[in-house]
């Protein structure tokens, strides 16, 4: 599909505002340590295996069948979940039904501006949802049908990607969609010996930058109730005994969340209850 720049316009002698600001002089190994002071804190006073705060609501969106807004520090994601469809220009019969995933960053959401059309990242990070919800629904029980999830980045912080799995699974629960379990996705930022939990978006863009020989970024889907790994998806250059050493910091932080999105459950159930 051809790009249509047309909703893009600007003036033509603009100046990007960034010429006007301080050249940052620091090397990139200077400023990947300086997010992490002496005493272990990190600048938003977390340590580095301590997950951000969350705030889920669910039911955002009048029109959808299911939806959840997530907050996940300054990362906001907005999901949506319709009704499932007929599968479009299928002719044959399929006994399991499909997942279909969407995932857009808003124009406005990151440092430069995105277009409104998908681009390789957020076609990727849709076929990474997608890998990580199928096996968390119950496909067999609306075969030949189609469930679409649409998800929208309308700031990022950093783990757009988790942030985005685990509004999705908070979406499909209140869309009544049958599922084995709850899903919940972390992020791990490696570079070198230093990792962090759940990074930002400057500790997320500098992991990924060879700065050591170890560098990278993973983010994991996890089924706490059944201990079964979803999706595992990987960037950077790591090796097996690092990704294997990271899995229980990993697994303990999915483990750490999934409360927090029970509760959110709860206090719907109660609030039907009441109305009632």
């Amino acid at each position: 599909m051809p790009i249509d720049y047309k909703r893009l316009n600007g003036p033509e002698d603009a100046v990007p505002y960034k010429l006007f600001t301080k050249l940052n002089t620091k090397s990139l190994k200077e400023q990947y340590k300086s997010c992490i002071s002496e005493n272990g804190l990190r600048k938003d006073g977390r340590n580095i295996l301590e997950h951000r705060k969350l705030f889920l609501k669910t039911g955002v969106v009048a029109h959808a069948k299911g939806s959840a807004y997530l907050e996940q520090g300054r990362t906001i994601v907005v999901t949506s979940v319709f009704d499932p469809r007929e599968i479009p220009n299928r002719t044959d019969y399929s006994s399991k039904g499909e997942i279909y995933c969407e995932f857009k960053f808003a124009p406005f959401s990151c440092s430069k501006r995105r277009l409104h059309q998908q681009d390789s990242q957020e076609k990727e990070y849709s076929s990474v949802m997608k890998k990580a919800l199928e096996s968390v629904v119950c496909r067999h029980e609306f075969p030949n049908f189609q469930v679409d999830i649409y998800t929208l980045v309308l700031h990022n912080d950093g783990s757009a990607l988790s942030a985005a799995i685990t509004a999705a699974g908070a979406a499909l629960v209140s869309a009544g969609i049958p599922m084995f379990d709850i899903v919940t996705s972390v992020t791990l930022s490696i570079q070198g010996n230093t990792v962090i939990l759940d990074p930002d978006r400057t500790e997320e863009s500098l992991s990924n930058i060879a700065i050591e020989k170890e560098h990278g970024t993973i983010v994991m889907c996890y089924l706490s109730s059944h201990e079964q790994v979803t999706n595992f998806y990987q960037v950077g250059h790591l090796s097996v005994d690092t990704v294997t050493k990271s899995m229980d910091t990993l697994i303990a932080a999915c483990k750490n969340i999934l409360p927090a999105i029970q509760k959110c459950f709860v206090r719907n159930v109660l609030e039907i209850t009441r109305r009632e």
